[in-house]
């Protein structure tokens, strides 16, 4: 499920962008991922799921997903469709719910302007920014990457469960 290498137009944050700006916390009562969707990003740009398109790439700097341990966060961006994010740093816990819910994601400190198109290769782990060059990140151990590849844990693990069955 996962494309390799992500080619898509850039969304720009800074550091510390924690999870209740990018799923506030009122709409965690619900399991409906299109409400997710059409909030994510809201507590720090309300215009976000308006103006994003699917394939876009958010790209941050130090600590993304800080805050709260809450699923919803990678859930939101996901559901909005985006389909990587690339950040300086991750909050741990971030990090690994992305993984789990199967959101593309790379560290790396890369130069980019809002609106660029990059292209990011986690397989080398390697973002592309026309006229900007190639910066190297820190890429996914394998085992991520088939997770990453398989749509997330729950369908990872499935595949897996049938595998042994055959």
């Amino acid at each position: 499920m996962m494309k390799n290498p992500i080619i898509g137009r850039v969304w720009k944050f800074g550091d510390d962008i924690d999870t209740d700006v990018i799923i506030p916390g009122k709409y965690l009562r619900t399991k409906d991922m299109q409400i997710f969707a059409a909030h994510a990003m809201e507590g720090i740009a309300p215009e976000f799921t308006k103006k994003a398109k699917p394939g876009d790439i958010i790209v941050a700097g130090e600590n993304f997903g800080c805050g709260s341990s809450r699923e919803q966060a990678p859930l939101a961006i996901k559901h909005a469709g985006i389909a990587c994010v690339v950040a300086k740093s991750f909050a741990r816990i971030f990090f690994r719910n992305a993984i789990n819910v199967g959101l593309p994601l790379m560290e790396a400190d890369i130069e980019c302007q809002e609106g660029d198109e990059i292209e990011v290769d986690l397989l080398k782990g390697e973002v592309r920014v026309p006229g900007k060059g190639v910066f190297v990140g820190n890429k996914l151990p394998d085992f991520l990457l088939d997770i990453l590849t398989d749509g997330g844990l729950v369908s990872h693990r499935k595949k897996a469960q049938n595998e042994q069955k055959e």
